[in-house]
């Protein structure tokens, strides 16, 4: 019996399958906060899922009890679900993976996850992640992206992530699907570490915003715009009763502007190519001015 459990197998137009998960892939929830928007924003329906029951130590991760209407006791499982949905102005579909990041057996469950986008046509696979960094919470987040193959990174004109290090099922279910030969990218958004416990909409905007460029889809974000004005207002308050912390939060964005300046700063191959427009357009004036029998009158 598969441990992928589908309701029905919904007809898709040129599918691409948008995926997060909470856990170690999920800094400040920025990612599961992003998908979960998205799902919300598009209308998504609910088709699948993945039986928790061989993939979670559930002494590690517990099933949560919950009360409905003060009565009614609830039992609610780890889960990852998938849901579909139309692009607004697009000629194409979204099927979005919404979930919890497993403790077991992950190659099993990047398979389960790859075999039901092969059945369903999915063209592109979008992971996305946030992680902690130093970055101040009072500038955009930066986003930074890992592909299954470099040439989609330059074509999508895509920044490369030069991450090292140990990874979660985000960088799993990457690695599959290259494997797989299904075109796969990972979106990152940093969030500032010092407030790594506050869930941070202003990731969650900077996954949507990048998204929405990478498939030229026009994705409603005022809720989150609203929401990221909010949090950076409550952490600022927040900020300014440390002085200590103020103080480092002024030395990021002073970090941040920084680099902002150097990268408009045009390169040494600009600034060569401008110099010699600029000598022989002088030497064309100079031409112009001066005959063949001396200085024009």
């Amino acid at each position: 019996m598969s441990e992928l459990h589908v309701s029905f197998r919904p007809v898709l137009r040129r599918p691409v399958l948008v995926a997060a998960f909470r856990g170690w892939n999920d800094g400040g929830q920025g990612a599961t906060l992003g998908c979960g928007y998205l799902a919300k924003q598009w209308g998504a329906q609910r088709f699948a899922e993945i039986d928790p029951e061989s993939f979670y130590d559930f002494q590690a991760l517990r099933p949560q009890v919950s009360l409905e209407n003060g009565l009614t006791r609830k039992l609610e499982w780890p889960e990852n679900a998938f849901f579909y949905a139309p692009i607004p102005g697009l000629d194409r579909d979204a099927v979005i993976l919404l979930g919890v990041e497993p403790n077991l057996r992950w190659r099993t469950f990047t398979q389960l996850v790859i075999d039901l986008a092969r059945e369903l046509g999915v063209e592109l696979v979008v992971t996305l992640g946030s992680l902690l960094a130093d970055v101040p919470h009072t500038r955009p987040a930066p986003v930074t992206a890992a592909a299954s193959d470099p040439a989609l990174m330059a074509e999508l004109g895509l920044e490369p992530s030069r991450y090292e290090g140990p990874t979660g099922i985000v960088g799993v279910l990457l690695d599959g699907c290259r494997a797989a030969g299904l075109p796969s990218l990972s979106l990152w958004a940093a969030v500032p570490h010092y407030v790594s416990l506050a869930p941070s909409p202003r990731a969650a905007l900077a996954l949507c915003r990048r998204l929405g460029e990478l498939l030229r889809a026009d994705i409603d974000l005022r809720e989150l715009e609203r929401a990221s004005e909010e949090y950076s207002e409550q952490v600022s308050e927040a900020v300014s009763a440390d002085a200590e912390t103020a103080a480092y939060v002024e030395e990021l964005e002073r970090r941040v502007d920084l680099l902002e300046a150097a990268e408009d700063l045009p390169s040494g191959e600009t600034l060569a190519a401008e110099l010699t427009r600029y000598l022989r357009e002088r030497e064309q004036e100079q031409r112009g001015e001066s005959g063949p029998d001396g200085p024009a009158s």
